[in-house]
């Protein structure tokens, strides 16, 4: 059964309280503004993850696919970035809907890129799982390369902090 993604926003407390066990976790806060933290949802093994999309940059047309980045149509939608994928629980991230009515100019562009993006990651989705499960797996059983260990968030850590979480 292929159960489509979702692209989500997850609860700033919720990431606050991670970043408190594993600094690897991404900030979605900047000095002036909240910054939604979206990404798309998924299951590994018997536990729902996020992992954060990263909007369309130029570096990313030049940067290659690797076990922690994976790029949306070839970076020209952005990136997926497992590196920073956090365990999640129903309650810490709410769903957004792309089908609401956007005001202005630049919502209706963001909402335009997060549909694309959701097409095309629903498109391979089979690669997006796989990616997802081999960077868990090799984490898990410790045989990631130094470099890419050290940017990766600790699944087993965040998940042990996830199931303590209290709202």
């Amino acid at each position: 059964m292929i159960i489509n993604l979702k692209i989500v926003r997850v609860s700033s407390d919720y990431c606050d309280y991670l970043r408190k066990f594993d600094n690897k976790v991404a900030y979605n806060k900047d000095e002036k503004e909240l910054r939604p933290f979206v990404g798309i949802l998924f299951k590994i093994e018997d536990k729902e993850y996020f992992a954060p999309l990263s909007s369309p940059k130029k570096k990313h047309e030049e940067m290659r696919n690797m076990l922690d980045f994976f790029k949306i149509k070839d970076g020209e939608l952005g990136a997926v970035n497992f590196n920073n994928m956090i365990p999640v629980k129903e309650g810490y991230y709410e769903i957004i809907d792309l089908n609401t009515h956007c005001n202005n100019k630049s919502d209706k562009k963001y909402n335009k890129l997060l549909r694309e993006q959701l097409t095309w990651l629903n498109e391979n989705h089979t690669q997006v799982k796989n990616k997802s499960y081999k960077l868990y797996k090799l984490y898990l059983s410790n045989r990631l390369s130094d470099s890419v260990k050290s940017r990766c968030c600790n699944f087993k850590l965040l998940e042990e902090k996830c199931d303590e979480y209290k709202k």
